[in-house]
């Protein structure tokens, strides 16, 4: 979604690579970077989407004196390439690319830091190799659910009913019964226009959601890989189990997780957060942030992912 600040929110000051990578895996030459101090506190931000991609304003969560913070873009998405592709692009493809990643930079254990979609791999990351985690810095918690698409398909426009209309304006009133299926048929078609308005209305959509006060707003260039990589892991249940997530919780509970909400997130509304933070128990603290909804920028939402990543990092420090 685009980085829309709030004129109240503290970040620290830009903050550029001091390495850049490229791992280079079925196809896929996937761009990394590292930022802040190489001897410093080592923490993997997990960008959302999927298809979102990294930005510079990511860094600038993290202090560059404490943190060693390894970012990098997933599958189809940033400044990884090909731009937009599906092709040998699953979850199990990005949970073993984060993990080859880790080894790349010499890392044997690390926080993991993600929010929306990068909640969700975060989480199957750490299913799947528990023993390099150290703890997780949460946000917007998605769990990759048929109940959590079917409500951002059809229910999230209760809320903004202006975004609904622009977002099912593309399809057949025919067709609208179906929207998944509809909106993936386009954004795979071999008409270049066909694909980019369809994009253009589906990232337009949930990036005019994503705040407490509403606003229209455009994806720009990264519409394309948000809509069509979104809708090709909805249309395959996020290659995960239903319930996968949960039922597994156990891999990592005895590991510090802070979860932060905002109250008001219509994209992944806060009971997922309330039942996620319930069933990791008391090494889980969920943070509910008031006014706040699912941007990751907003002031209280940053407040508090600064506030979590400080606090989770001196417990195992």
């Amino acid at each position: 979604m685009p980085h829309a600040f709030d004129r109240d929110v503290d970040l620290h000051d830009d903050i550029k690579p001091f390495n850049t990578g490229i791992l280079h895996r079925d196809g896929h030459s996937i761009y990394y970077e590292q930022c802040g101090t190489p001897d410093g506190i080592p923490v993997m931000f997990v960008h959302g989407g999927p298809g979102s991609g990294c930005a510079p304003a990511h860094r600038r969560l993290f202090d560059p004196k404490r943190y060693h913070v390894i970012l990098f873009d997933q599958r189809g998405s940033g400044r990884t390439t090909p731009f937009a592709s599906i092709k040998d692009n699953t979850t199990q493809h990005l949970i073993q690319d984060m993990d080859d990643i880790r080894r790349a930079v010499g890392v044997s254990q690390h926080f993991l830091f993600g929010g929306s979609w990068g909640s969700t791999l975060s989480l199957a990351y750490g299913i799947r190799y528990p023993e390099n985690c150290l703890g997780f810095i949460l946000r917007g918690i998605f769990l990759g659910s048929k109940a959590e698409i079917d409500w951002f398909l059809y229910d999230m426009g209760r809320f903004f009913p202006e975004a609904y209309e622009r977002f099912v304006a593309p399809i057949s009133v025919s067709q609208r019964g179906d929207l998944l299926s509809a909106y993936y048929s386009r954004l795979t078609s071999p008409s270049k226009s066909i694909a980019l308005e369809a994009a253009r209305a589906w990232a337009g959509y949930e990036n005019s959601c994503a705040t407490l006060a509403a606003a229209h707003r455009d994806a720009g260039p990264m519409a394309l890989s948000l809509a069509l990589l979104e809708a090709y892991y909805f249309t395959n249940d996020c290659f995960i189990p239903e319930n996968h997530l949960l039922d597994n919780l156990n891999s990592i509970s005895h590991l510090p997780a802070w979860i932060v909400q905002g109250r008001h997130d219509v994209i992944c509304p806060p009971r997922t957060a309330h039942t996620l933070a319930k069933e990791w128990g008391t090494q889980a603290k969920l943070v509910l942030v008031d006014e706040a909804g699912h941007s990751a920028f907003e002031a209280g939402i940053v407040r508090q992912l600064m506030n979590g990543l400080s606090h989770i990092t001196r417990l195992k420090g």
